[in-house]
């Protein structure tokens, strides 16, 4: 059985697991930071996902099916989630950098893409660091599974991608979240935020975080000063962060109340990312020759 929502929100460890998932994110923008800052904010998360799972649902016998700019557009912009010129740089961008590649033989309109092998490595790596942080709530071995079968993403991701799409409590995520996620590397501060989150610094609703050297991340991330100060101070506007330190601004606590909002906006994503395996390791076991 995979985690509900519920579940999930309920669970005791689950800041812990997210804590977790957001360390070994940074870890993966350490190791190929122009891939990762795909997923950095919330509207690349959604193009990027729905970009692989249409490379996924591909069927010969279904003329126009596959990665195709028209077939990205008209999911993207039927949730009002990016425009067609957005959608339109967005596949130009990744074009660019040869994250995708023209499709063997596609030379029909609308022409067909398919994910580099980067790519392919980064969309594994993805789904094994969520699967992983799944296993820390139960000693799950999803990611086992997954590293041994790492086919079973070619079943789950694109379930996962349009379960996430559809559901308004992930697509439109909290204010004070999306003020984060809707920003440029808006999820990258997130995560590197999250990572530092000790719930035994919890005091009077406020979770120490520690130092902020702003001047460091923004050149980690490659994002300017000025636009992670603002970031930082619209937060602190709407009570989810603030300084001890006023005015030097350098110890920053988060509020218990947001940090609990965020950790409702991910499960929705990780209860979709649980059940999508499980069901595809259900159609794989299923569909395997008996022994």
């Amino acid at each position: 059985m995979s985690f509900s929502v519920e579940q999930l929100t309920r669970h005791s460890e689950f800041v812990s697991s997210l804590r977790f998932l957001a360390e070994a994110l940074r870890a993966r923008y350490d190791s190929g930071p122009r891939i990762a800052r795909l997923l950095a904010s919330h509207q690349r998360w959604l193009l990027t996902q729905m970009a692989y799972a249409l490379y996924l649902e591909y069927d010969p016998a279904i003329p126009g099916s596959g990665l195709t700019v028209v077939k990205l557009r008209d999911v993207i912009t039927e949730y009002r989630v990016a425009s067609r010129n957005t959608v339109l740089s967005y596949v130009e961008e990744l074009l660019t950098y040869r994250f995708i590649v023209p499709a063997a033989g596609g030379v029909r309109r609308p022409r067909r893409y398919e994910p580099s092998e980067i790519s392919h490595a980064a969309m594994i790596s993805w789904y094994l660091a969520n699967l992983a942080a799944l296993d820390m709530l139960d000693n799950g071995g999803r990611a086992v599974a997954l590293a041994a079968h790492p086919e079973l993403v070619d079943l789950a991701q694109p379930r996962m991608a349009r379960h996430c799409l559809e559901a308004a409590a992930w697509r439109e995520p909290p204010e004070r979240v999306g003020q984060f996620l809707w920003t440029e590397a808006g999820g990258l501060v997130m995560d590197h935020l999250l990572s530092r989150v000790d719930l035994s610094t919890e005091v009077d609703g406020r979770v120490d975080l520690g130092r902020i050297d702003t001047r460091a991340i923004a050149a980690q991330f490659m994002m300017s000063r000025t636009h992670l100060q603002r970031l930082l101070r619209k937060a602190a506007d709407h009570g989810s962060l603030g300084w001890y330190d006023e005015p030097k601004k350098t110890r920053v606590w988060m509020s218990r109340d947001f940090l609990d909002e965020y950790c409702r906006w991910q499960a929705v994503k990780l209860a979709a990312v649980d059940e999508a395996f499980a069901w595809a390791q259900s159609v794989a076991a299923s569909t395997s020759p008996a022994q």
